[in-house]
């Protein structure tokens, strides 16, 4: 097929040797399955931003760190060096995070680096050697939507521990290849600990996961992991090992309202003892006076 203009400079550096075919296109960016010597790889092509259609892109990026100093104070103006920096950050954060989770083991396709807004990494097979389905096209009985969706809240867990949520986990998101999910689509990746959008983008994220899983094992549609997850991370005791049970209770219990009777009308009698005090040392101070003008 004709060579798309991104991805021609890679060509012509070497770096992809003929670019077969087009595999999808979606809101932030297209990607085309490439050949990259004897090895068949997928390049990621991402959209000029008066193209993406990735809603709230503020939201996503909150908490996201730019050491150049010249480069935060351009993206903060929005100048035009600011959001083509601004769109370089969006980029690289798919690399970094990759990266990232692939040592936390979580399954993510491997990078080979990002290229003027072309990233190269791993395309994700079957068995057979063709592109692995999305998860949305796979039906599986209810043992093995209970497995993988058991696999599938560690991946949040170890992303989590790692400082990273996904930000739009989906079974759009998801591929699976004879090994199981294979988490893809990171470019709205989310600071965990900086981001104020966090928890509800985790709570989105794992009840996203949780409905689609739950078509083939119901029982998941009770379960309770978003909240379970944050609430440990919260208390600083979440690590990639943790045991989840899918269950959380919130704190309803009723308040004990003949303490808080009680509380109240001391704190009413003490406000009352304090008026007094003040008006008797009032009414003290102007005797002493009157006292004193007596004697002259």
């Amino acid at each position: 097929m004709k060579i798309p203009k991104r991805i021609q400079p890679l060509v012509d550096d070497g770096l992809v040797d003929e670019v077969q075919s087009q595999l999808m296109s979606g809101k932030e960016a297209s990607v085309y399955i490439v050949r990259c010597g004897e090895e068949t790889r997928c390049a990621k092509v991402y959209k000029e931003i008066n193209q993406r259609n990735f809603k709230k892109a503020v939201a996503y990026r909150e908490g996201r760190k730019v050491r150049n100093s010249r480069r935060a104070r351009a993206m903060e103006k929005g100048s035009g060096f600011g959001r083509d920096q601004q769109e370089k950050v969006w980029q690289s954060a798919e690399v970094d995070a990759l990266y990232k989770l692939a040592q936390a083991g979580v399954r993510v396709p491997k990078p080979f680096g990002c290229f003027d807004g072309v990233l190269l990494m791993e395309l994700v097979t079957d068995e057979e050697g063709y592109v692995a389905p999305r998860l949305n096209d796979v039906v599986m009985n209810q043992q093995q939507a209970i497995k993988d969706h058991q696999v599938m809240m560690g991946y949040v867990v170890k992303m989590l521990c790692a400082g990273i949520i996904h930000g739009d986990l989906s079974e759009f998101n998801v591929l699976v290849d004879e090994y199981g999910p294979v988490i893809i689509d990171l470019p709205q990746a989310v600071n965990a600990a900086a981001n104020n959008n966090a928890q509800w983008m985790l709570a989105r994220d794992i009840n996203n996961i949780r409905d689609y899983y739950g078509q083939f094992a119901p029982e998941l549609l009770s379960t309770e992991y978003a909240k379970e997850i944050w609430s440990i991370y919260e208390k600083g005791d979440l690590k990639p090992d943790t045991e989840l049970t899918g269950q959380f209770e919130d704190d309803n219990s009723l308040a004990d309202l003949d303490s808080i009777m009680q509380e109240i009308d001391a704190a009413r009698i003490e406000e009352q003892n304090r008026k007094e005090r003040i008006k008797e040392q009032k009414e003290g101070i102007d005797e002493s006076k009157f006292n004193w003008a007596d004697t002259q």
